[in-house]
This record gives C-alpha cells, sequence and structure tokens, in this order.
C-alpha cells in the first residue's frame, strides 16, 4: 500500500503540474485517469511508487521528459506511463513492439566522416549497461554502491591492450588527480537538479568512480546515472575505429559482468529515453553555414533522427557555431543501426555545408 503521505505529494504535485505550461512528455501523458489508475501501484521488490517515477518531473516543469524508473520493475507496473511515453521519444516504439536482438554489425563499414579534419572536433559513442542483481539508483543502498564499485573496478583492470588503464574511486581522490580529470573532461559532478530530484545521488561520492585507458581514448563511469556507462572518443571524425573500440570493451566487460536485458525493451537504464540500444553515437561539429541557418540544419536533422544540442550538451548554447549532434532513436533498432543512422546524418550535412 502506499502511505497517505506520499498519495498527498503525488496528488499536491500533479494538481500543481496539471496547471502547469510544462512542455514535458510527463504533463502530455499523465492524465488524471492514469494518474489515478497508477497513484496506489508499487514495484513486488523494491516497492517503488509512482513519486518515485515522475518526483523529477514534478519539481521541475521545464523536464524535457520527467520520468525515470527507479528499479527494472518500474517498467512494468507503471507501464501506462512508460509506454506512451517511450514510443513518443523513441520514435514510435510501440507497447506491442519488441526491441530486435543485439546486433553491432560488421564494424569495418563505418569509416572517418570527415577525412580533411574541416568540420568534426570530435566524436564519441557511448551506451549504458545495468548490473544484473541489483535495482537503479534510487532504491540503492550505500553498501550495494560500494560492493558493484569493486565489481566494476576488478573488472576493468583485467582489460588488455588499447583499453588497459586505471580506475579512479571519487571517494578520497587527491586534489592533483581530481583537477586532471577535469581537464581531460573526464570527471562527472554530483548530478544535476534532475537527477538529485529523482532521488539518483545518495551516498555521494560513495561507490562512484572513473576508469579510463593511457590515450584517453576509452572511459568508463561507475555508478553516475546508470551502473555503467561506457564511452570511446577520439579527436576528428574517426567513427569506424571508436565504434570498434567501444564494441571491443563493452564484449569484453559483458563476459565478466553480467547486464540487465528485457526481451522487450532491450538493455536497462534508469532514464527511458537510453532505452534498447542505449547508444548515443555523437559529434562536436562546426556547421557555420548551417548555423546561420537553424531551420534547415534541424529539418535535415529530423530526416536522419538526429538531436542537435548546444556545444556542452544538453540545455546549453552552441558556442562558436559548435554543436552537439548525435544519433535521436535508441529503440526498435539495432545498435549498428543506431550509428549508421548518426553516420549517414552527419556525412549528409557535412556535405550540405560544403554546398552552402
Amino acid at each position: 500500500m502506499v502511505d497517505a503521505a506520499v498519495l498527498a505529494k503525488l496528488e499536491e504535485g500533479y494538481a500543481k503540474l496539471a496547471a502547469s505550461d510544462s512542455k514535458s512528455l510527463l504533463k502530455k501523458y499523465l492524465t488524471k485517469e492514469v494518474f489515478d489508475n497508477l497513484k496506489n501501484k508499487v514495484t513486488p521488490t523494491f516497492k517503488s511508487t509512482l513519486l518515485d517515477v515522475i518526483q523529477s518531473g514534478l519539481e521541475n516543469h521545464d523536464s524535457g521528459v520527467g520520468i525515470y524508473a527507479p528499479d527494472a520493475e518500474a517498467y512494468t507496473v507503471f507501464a501506462d506511463l512508460f509506454d506512451p511515453i517511450i514510443e513518443d521519444y523513441h520514435g514510435g516504439f510501440k507497447k506491442t513492439d519488441k526491441h530486435p536482438a543485439s546486433d553491432f554489425g560488421d564494424v569495418s563499414t563505418f569509416g572517418n566522416v570527415d577525412p580533411t579534419k574541416e568540420y568534426v572536433i570530435s566524436t564519441r559513442v557511448r551506451c549504458g549497461r545495468s548490473m544484473q542483481g541489483y535495482p537503479f539508483n534510487p532504491c540503492l543502498t550505500e553498501a550495494q554502491y560500494k560492493e558493484m564499485e569493486s565489481k566494476v573496478s576488478s573488472t576493468l583492470s583485467g582489460l588488455e591492450g588499447e583499453l588497459k588503464g586505471k580506475f579512479y574511486p571519487l571517494t578520497g581522490m587527491e586534489k592533483a588527480v581530481q583537477q586532471q580529470l577535469i581537464d581531460d573532461h573526464f570527471l562527472f559532478k554530483e548530478g544535476d537538479r534532475f537527477l538529485q530530484a529523482a532521488n539518483a545521488c545518495r551516498y555521494w561520492p560513495s561507490g562512484r568512480g572513473i576508469y579510463h585507458n593511457d590515450n584517453k581514448t576509452f572511459l568508463v563511469w561507475c555508478n553516475e546515472e546508470d551502473h555503467l556507462r561506457i564511452i570511446s572518443m577520439q579527436q576528428g571524425g574517426d567513427l569506424g575505429e571508436i565504434y570498434r573500440r567501444l564494441v571491443t570493451a563493452v564484449n569484453e566487460i559483458e563476459k565478466r559482468v553480467p547486464f540487465s536485458h528485457d526481451d522487450r525493451l532491450g538493455f536497462l537504464t534508469f532514464c527511458p529515453t537510453n532505452l534498447g540500444t542505449t547508444i548515443r553515437a555523437s559529434v562536436h561539429i562546426k556547421v557555420p553555414k548551417l548555423a546561420s541557418n537553424k531551420a534547415k540544419l534541424e529539418e535535415v536533422a529530423a530526416k536522419y533522427n538526429l538531436q542537435v544540442r548546444g556545444t556542452r550538451g544538453e540545455h546549453t548554447e552552441a558556442e562558436g557555431g559548435v554543436y552537439d549532434i548525435s544519433n535521436k532513436r535508441r529503440m526498435g533498432l539495432t545498435e549498428y543501426q543506431a550509428v549508421k543512422e548518426m553516420y549517414d546524418g552527419i556525412t549528409e550535412l557535412i556535405k550540405l555545408e560544403k554546398s552552402l
């Protein structure tokens, strides 16, 4: 049963959201009917409530989405809310659809999107993974955070070749190490207000850590927003090399750490925008001519299902005409197809920029 205080908070938060001019997907799909149907439900194992799911969107009316899954069961228990939001965000992934089996495809087919180095400043491909047997952030105990960190740390220290590197726990980190990681743009900070409101930052910095290889082209975040964020990146536009590195790493890690996977939703993550392949392939790209014609840029981006963000990611401006452009769709297609959308879209944008 959901206790009275939680119900009162839900009712109050819902009334405020309904009266607001919020553009969030939460506001769009949390109808009175859905709200009344879900407000008394809890997930079987961790007893998560609707409040745990929607708290961030209730507190932040400027959210784009506004919901998180406190545990894997939430996707099923609160499906009446998750399903339409997932369908909207992931371009028509319906509740009757099933995400295809994981397939990284032929990694040798991607090349360099910008061999002359005129447009693409840097490229990165990342994916998220959750460790089997653990809930998501809001339900984790401090002991679980620490246990996960030690499993991740020992797994990563077994990596060889170009993936070989070092794990840096955030707890007790020396100032010099911290500064170096900040300078490299590797250090993640305690979550923003959206994550804070979702209770995703408890026991900070316990159980959090960063691993990077010696070349600084491969990075793993432990217990930031997801249990694991696996990232491959480098300067320039050689998507092929970056993607191959990521695939090798994911396969190596999976041999030692089982990941949470759902037959319908693919790889499970804390935020529903990252489900499925969980892949986000992005470039920092300088397209000054297209930048002065934002409508054209958005039009081409939409055609290839690309998302255009400011230089420093979500909720930021483009500094000096530099955009962060990535694939938007992560569900209903394979990893290979998701990266190919970005590859084709960026190739087209560069062609267009050259012709202007």
